[in-house]
């Protein structure tokens, strides 16, 4: 049994989904069982939430077991889990806020694995913050996306306009009104039929960089239900993008400029 309480308003899918991973990857089947109370009554369906709610969920021991993330390093300043995709940042750390105190630091979308990073102190948060925004940390993904790239590698540059009542991006070759610039460099690592494995390191980090501006050239990342190809989606009976964040290093000068000299690998593969 898990129990939460409600901070601000939403559905009860969305809050499962940003709030505890086990409920989320066996929400269906707890509706189905009603194995859900929220303030004291059991329900079999999504519902809204308000602040000040409170939510039982009735997982067994399995589905409690099932896994958010894989730990790759911690000490006593950072945490770089391994992500599962289907996580939520957020749920994420309530989860790890369970037994003990973490900051998050950047994020990672819902259905995008591999690496992220955690602080384990004030003093850790405010440094890595600080490197994320001054461009000391170096991400690369690597992503399996249709096969229609032109040249084996380039250094891309465009604009990028946020959408927040349809939660999606646009991008743009020109500069265009409310548009930030991005740049995403790619390497095409294999190339087989209608499909590629591009290594990706982000030279700025925006929301859905990655999948917007690989669709915005024709290479849209597989299984990707926002901006991919849907009939290669269904080709491959993929339902969730094929994208991991691969590999973090960091150029730090401050307190942890002892990560330096280290180098984090995901341990999963798109």
């Amino acid at each position: 049994m898990k129990k939460f309480t409600v901070k601000t308003p939403a559905n009860l899918k969305e809050f499962t989904g940003a709030t505890y991973p086990q409920g989320s990857f066996c929400f269906a089947a707890l509706l189905r069982g009603k194995d859900i109370k929220v303030n004291g009554a059991r329900v079999g369906s999504d519902l809204p939430l308000n602040a000040g709610d409170e939510v039982i969920y009735y997982t067994n021991p399995k589905q409690e077991s099932l896994k958010s993330h894989e730990v790759v390093f911690e000490d006593e300043n950072i945490l770089v889990a391994d992500k599962l995709d289907g996580v939520e940042t957020s749920a994420l750390l309530c989860e790890l806020n369970g037994d003990g105190e973490y900051y998050a630091v950047h994020r990672l979308d819902r259905n995008t694995k591999g690496l992220i990073v955690f602080a384990k102190n004030k003093s850790a948060e405010e440094e890595l913050l600080a490197a994320f925004k001054e461009k000391q940390v170096k991400k690369t993904y690597l992503a399996r996306c249709k096969n229609k790239f032109k040249a084996d590698k380039a250094v891309l540059t465009a604009y990028l306009v946020k959408n927040s009542e349809s939660a999606t991006v646009k991008v743009s070759d020109r500069e265009v009104k409310g548009g930030v610039k991005i740049i995403t460099e790619y390497r095409v690592l294999e190339r087989c039929v209608d499909l590629a494995l591009a290594e990706i390191t982000l030279h700025t980090g925006k929301t859905h960089q990655i999948r917007a501006h690989m669709a915005h050239i024709g290479c849209p990342v597989l299984g990707d239900n926002k901006y991919g190809d849907n009939a290669l989606n269904a080709k491959y009976g993929v339902k969730r993008q094929c994208l991991v964040s691969y590999r973090l290093a960091f150029n730090l000068i401050g307190g942890l400029q002892y990560l330096n000299k280290k180098e984090f690998i995901s341990g999963f593969k798109p």
